[in-house]
């Protein structure tokens, strides 16, 4: 049968070497939406392949091995993937490949709640075959990103942090002062990191709403506790002269924040209801 995924794939994913795991079983037809059927291997690489060109067993099998994948095995132990597995390798293959994430991020990422219905679907044209008409929402001009804790990333002069946010560089001098971003100086010119410009993309967006940079001290105090608390909790890891460890510990420490980052949105969606009720 043409359509039929062959188990024995001889397709090499970086970092799969060693002993094959057991066979799957045949492919079988994906269950429908919300039957609760598992699903073999093999019938969730078929189900995802309209969507996923590069979809293949061995893939699958190499994201099991890092930690990403924990489907059920049978006895026998043939893998049995749930609805809620096929929906979390779609994210994972979207984080992949619509926003370039590495798996130690997309690991972060699904630590700190993200989803299926967080993830963007591809955008598709309207009927009248124009462009998709862009998000009106408030704050929809903001993009969810995420940094390295061990890397700055790119540099920014003061001129392409201006055209790339929309911010009046009056706005981004102020928030200098207030000491929300600092900046570094290199022959005679002030240089911005990568989260020091999106710092300035939010402050742009809540300045439509009158909250000026005086009103961000609440923000930063915020995060400056919750900063010396992750500290506290990993320090012995962080002062260790063992490079191996000290990685380990930064690791530690982007994954925590994540997780931090989630459930501080998830106390201030608790609060906010209690506001709109």
């Amino acid at each position: 049968m043409s359509e039929r995924v062959a188990e024995q794939e001889t397709e090499q994913v970086e970092g799969t070497e060693g002993t094959p795991p057991a066979p799957d079983p045949p492919v079988e037809p994906a269950a429908p939406q919300g039957a609760g059927k598992s699903l073999t291997i093999g019938a969730v690489c078929k189900a995802l392949s309209q969507e996923f060109d590069d979809i293949s067993i061995s893939k699958i099998r190499y994201l099991e091995d890092q930690k990403l994948l924990t489907p059920r095995r049978t006895p026998g132990g043939y893998r049995l993937y749930s609805t809620a597995d096929v929906s979390r390798l779609r994210t994972i293959l979207r984080l992949q490949r619509d926003e370039f994430l590495p798996l130690r991020v997309i690991r972060q990422e699904l630590a700190a709640g993200r989803s299926e219905d967080h993830v963007a679907k591809p955008k598709s044209a309207s009927q009248d075959g124009a462009d998709p008409v862009p998000e009106a929402r408030p704050g929809a001009a903001l993009r969810r990103l995420t940094f390295s804790i061990a890397q700055r990333g790119a540099m920014y002069s003061l001129e392409d942090v201006v055209q790339d946010t929309g911010a009046d560089p009056r706005l981004v001098a102020e928030l200098a002062d207030f000491g929300i971003i600092q900046g570094q100086a290199r022959d005679g010119t002030k240089f911005f990191d990568e989260t020091e410009r999106e710092i300035v993309r939010a402050v742009t967006e809540l300045a439509r709403y009158g909250v000026g940079p005086r009103n961000l001290r609440v923000f930063k105090t915020s995060a400056e506790r919750e900063s010396a608390l992750l500290q506290q909790i990993l320090a012995p890891g962080l002062r260790s002269r063992n490079p191996e460890r000290r990685k380990e510990a930064v690791e530690a420490l982007e994954n925590l924040a994540a997780v931090a980052s989630h459930l501080k949105h998830l106390l201030l969606v608790r609060d906010l209801r209690r506001i709109a009720r």
